[in-house]
């Protein structure tokens, strides 16, 4: 048997009533994203950043959804994430569309993906992270890779 997911009711959350699962993948969002960061291949530096955002999905699944018992197909997390958090549709798609290139940079191929993808790849974590974060009704964090990695690309 199978878990899908569904909406829980209203999207206003008390940050002080969010579970300690959430918490716990907003830290390690966190951690990976600092990772990219400080990765100094681009394969590396891409992976981590597409897992920060996976992991910050985590943490937003985490306390807005819960689990319904139907046998249906599993979906991914980026499928979840449109369907609990339809406002985070674009960013969903967004990422859905780097997980090959994500899964081939965890391969160790060095031509998944350029510097600059990478690059903008780290921002946009950064940026959707903050997303999250004020969408569970938490202060976002500051921006982490401002002075690191400069130009503009990905989801507004």
């Amino acid at each position: 048997m199978t878990t899908t997911w569904t909406r829980t009711g209203p999207q206003t959350l008390n940050p002080h009533l969010l579970p300690a699962t959430t918490h716990a993948y907003l830290a390690r969002a966190a951690e990976s994203l600092q990772e990219s960061i400080a990765a100094r291949d681009v394969p590396s530096r891409y992976a981590c950043a597409h897992v920060a955002a996976l992991r910050a999905t985590a943490a937003l699944l985490a306390a807005r959804a819960h689990p319904a018992p139907r046998a249906r197909r599993q979906k991914n997390a980026w499928v979840l994430l449109a369907e609990v958090a339809p406002e985070l549709e674009e960013w969903a798609r967004f990422f859905a569309a780097g997980a090959s290139k994500r899964a081939a940079a965890e391969a160790g191929s060095t031509r998944a993906v350029t510097e600059r993808e990478a690059d903008d790849l780290v921002r946009d974590a950064d940026r959707f992270l903050a997303v999250v974060e004020q969408s569970l009704g938490l202060v976002p964090h500051a921006p982490a890779v401002a002075s690191h990695v400069s130009g503009q690309s990905g989801v507004a």
